[in-house]
């Protein structure tokens, strides 16, 4: 990537963007169908790297500020590299055995229609190597997020100091790199697997075109279990960090944050970096490519049940993909745009008339899309039912956005709140930001709960099939208008932790005032920005479970060779599987929360040992040993995360397993199956609704904290601002290691048992 963009300039790397996307246009409009929409996506996600291309050129160009500042910010850059490396190899270390799982599951797999035509020894191998490319490109995208958001800090932090709309425009675009990037990497990885599973297995392989997304639920469960890793341990590495930090600098030694002389101050930046831009980056890779599979088998589906022609299901199937290339065009409008309109004081404000262009092109590219390819001959009509499913999604998505920052941006009642009870002690601050927590999964909730079921009537009113598939399908395109925008979601989510890296740059090499107050703003926008994409991310994953519980159903339905449809949960079996599930996710969340509290223990006894055998560091004399707090912290993560993210795994395998032998014993072949539907439902809601009270919450607390230190309260060191502090420090597990991680998990919950599914399905199931 390096050397392409040194090659060329940015109006050429323009020029061939526009040439790539018209090049698929054509194609679409000349050649058949299906040929014709996979090169347009193609061409697409080659725009999209083209355009990611442009803007890693225009922001490497830019001055990397002075030799004070690259003293700070490589060893964040190599502390990152550092982690990611040894982090890489601890999940291969789990994905390759889980990968010999997978394939041994389907050689147990029961005689179904589709097992006639492929052997269970050859689905076995496509599932585990559909687990591994998700794996590899899951791990990828992350990567790259982390590679050039620790090449920007450093220029967003020189930016600074000739004008903050620089700077908010260079920390955007840093942001918006990776994220197009990713969505890229996405959409080009399921396309390349349905083209290839297409070309093995349809016509002489027996397959039709619609058999195929069946096979390729492999890549959505390595996308899934590569996430979990990356938000888990990236997220116990950089709120240990951070807390650890906290305590000792700034209540123990009142010294401010990101300080020259706090040995962790480095760790917390590192932390930064594979907390918040490789795990979110890794979170929306997964949820899009688990979207796109769960939406090519409820496509298919429907279009075998409506008996439409071969074209007409082809355009189904191939949908998902077709939106999710519209949404790297839209979301690279919206980041464009941002560069051409004033800077507002609040930079969130400046970022949100980007992302209400983004939306605005995503409505008019979803109405022509649904148009072109949902149209079918004898219904002519049911595209512009699906194109309300995915309108009522995109209104979804928006009103989750403003809801997250209502809650959390200290310019409104639920965070001033809690500053205020601050005045009063620390105890006052946790019970009124618990308080504020509880309270905001009422919106979240209630605007889900209209979204589904408004866009699973209006894809039942469609007529299609029995109406119950096409309901499905409906909340379907429901996610996909929601994920329409994703692409620039994530690049005001990578702005966050790039602007935290840049303030803690500009303190560390002691720059003038007026740069830590540009850098400070910055930062304080990225807060809410962060938690806008968490609400954002557990919006679409809530929509992304109920169309992945469909495919569930479908799954299991053409494994046992009869039909899958109800679950009863007054079976005693179910509701214990179903209470299970709920429990699970809050012994993940004790896990993920204690794993920082032990953590950030030993990065505190490391910090005192230093201050109390080096006086020196606190009269700058000496420099405090930041290496030895990046490998405890990176070590330390790297061994917390293994168990809590083996629980997410290996327990809905166990109970799965346990009631199909029992269901085997007592003569009821599809108990296991029921099992995990309930197992599925009762995780999905409970993960839900915890995640979005960690995430607001943790949010809450944090610009609590900010809103204090901007001298309203009593200001910075005020017993109102200490009170925050111990808020903040509860909340940092909350909002930066258990709530994104359950983004994750609950998805991680349907992939696991999607593509696992031959081990739930007792052999007398199909007879």
């Amino acid at each position: 990537m390096l050397f392409f963009v040194a090659r060329h300039s940015p109006e050429q790397l323009r020029q061939y963007a526009a040439a790539a996307l018209g090049g698929g246009l054509l194609c679409a409009l000349l050649l058949p169908t299906t040929p014709g929409v996979v090169l347009l996506v193609l061409s697409m996600c080659c725009a999209g790297y083209l355009f990611a291309a442009y803007l890693c050129n225009d922001v490497l160009a830019l001055d990397d500020g002075s030799r004070e500042m690259r003293e700070v910010s490589e060893p964040i850059r190599e502390g990152a590299e550092g982690f990611l490396k040894v982090q890489y190899t601890a999940v291969s270390r789990l994905a390759v055995p889980l990968a010999g799982l997978i394939f041994v599951s389907y050689l147990f797999r029961p005689s179904s229609a589709l097992s006639a035509h492929v052997s269970n020894f050859s689905s076995g191998v496509v599932a585990a190597l559909s687990f591994l490319a998700g794996c590899v490109c899951s791990a990828a995208s992350g990567y790259s997020a982390m590679w050039v958001a620790s090449l920007t800090n450093i220029r967003v932090a020189a930016a600074a100091r000739r004008s903050y709309g620089e700077a908010l425009v260079v920390c955007f675009r840093g942001g918006a790199f990776s994220a197009v990037l990713n969505i890229a990497l996405c959409v080009t990885g399921v396309t390349a697997l349905f083209v290839t599973l297409a070309a093995f297995y349809v016509g002489a392989g027996g397959l039709k075109l619609t058999d195929v997304p069946m096979l390729m639920v492999g890549y959505g469960f390595g996308a899934s279990f590569v996430a979990l890793f990356m938000q888990l341990g990236g997220g116990i590495y950089t709120k240990a960090a951070d807390v650890g930090a906290d305590l000792v600098g700034k209540v123990e030694r009142s010294i401010p944050e990101d300080d020259p002389r706090n040995p962790a101050v480095i760790a917390d930046l590192v932390g930064d970096m594979v907390g918040d831009c490789v795990g979110s980056s890794a979170d929306v890779f997964e949820s899009v490519a688990a979207e796109i599979i769960g939406a090519m088998i409820l496509g298919s589906t429907l279009a075998v049940e409506a008996g439409l022609p071969s074209h007409e299901a082809a355009k189904f199937i191939l949908f998902p993909l077709v939106v999710h290339g519209m949404d790297i065009l839209v979301s690279s409008a919206g980041i464009m745009y941002v560069a051409t309109v004033p800077p507002d004081q609040n930079p969130v404000l400046t970022l949100q008339k980007g992302y209400r262009l983004a939306v605005g092109l995503s409505i008019v590219g979803f109405f022509v899309i649904t148009w072109w390819l949902l149209s079918a001959a004898d219904a002519p009509g049911v595209w512009f039912n699906f194109f309300l499913c995915g309108l009522t999604g995109m209104i979804c998505a928006y009103g989750i956005v403003q809801s997250t920052q209502y809650y959390t941006d200290y310019s409104y009642y639920p965070v001033q709140s809690i500053a205020e009870a601050s005045t009063t002690g620390h105890g006052t601050n946790i019970i009124v930001g618990f308080s504020v927590g509880m309270q905001s999964t009422m919106i979240p909730t209630v605007i889900i709960s209209i979204a589904v079921l408004t866009a699973f009537h209006l894809g039942k009113a469609t007529g299609l099939g029995d109406g119950h598939n096409a309901g499905l399908f409906g909340t379907a395109v429901a996610t996909m208008g929601m994920l329409s925008t994703a692409c620039y979601i994530l690049s005001m989510n990578n702005y966050g932790p790039i602007a935290d890296n840049a303030g803690g740059i500009a303190e560390m090499s002691m720059q003038p005032e007026h740069v830590r107050d540009a850098t400070d703003r910055l930062d304080a926008a990225g807060n809410v920005t962060k938690a806008v994409t968490k609400g954002y991310s557990i919006g679409s994953a809530a929509m992304a479970c109920f169309l992945l519980f469909g495919a569930f159903m479908d799954e299991f339905s053409a494994f046992a060779g009869q039909p899958f449809t109800s679950v009863d949960i007054a079976t005693p079996e179910v509701l214990i599987a179903g209470f299970i599930g709920s429990m699970v996710i809050f012994y993940f969340v004790g896990l993920a929360v204690a794993a920082v509290g032990r953590t950030a223990h030993q990065v505190v006894l490391e910090v005192r040992r230093q201050f109390n055998e080096n006086p020196d560091i606190m009269t700058y004399k000496a420099k405090p040993d930041y290496r030895t707090c990046v490998a405890l912290v990176t070590e330390a993560s790297l061994k917390e995360m293994q168990f809590p993210g083996l629980v997410c795994v290996g327990t809905p395998i166990l109970v799965g397993l346990v009631f199909r032998f029992i269901g085997d014993m007592t003569g009821r072949p599809l108990l296991g199956a029921e099992c995990l539907a309930s197992y599925l439902m009762f995780g999905t809601v409970t993960g839900i609704l915890m995640a979005t009270f960690l995430d607001i919450t943790g949010g809450a607390w944090d610009n609590a904290k900010k809103y204090i230190e901007l001298g309203n309260f009593g200001g910075k060191n005020s017993d109102a601002h200490k009170a925050s502090v111990t808020g903040d420090t509860v909340g940092d597990p909350f909002k930066d290691t258990a709530g994104p991680s359950l983004h994750v998990v609950i998805k991680l919950l349907s992939t696991t048992i999607l593509v696992l599914g031959p081990l739930f399905i007792s052999q007398t199931a199909a007879r």
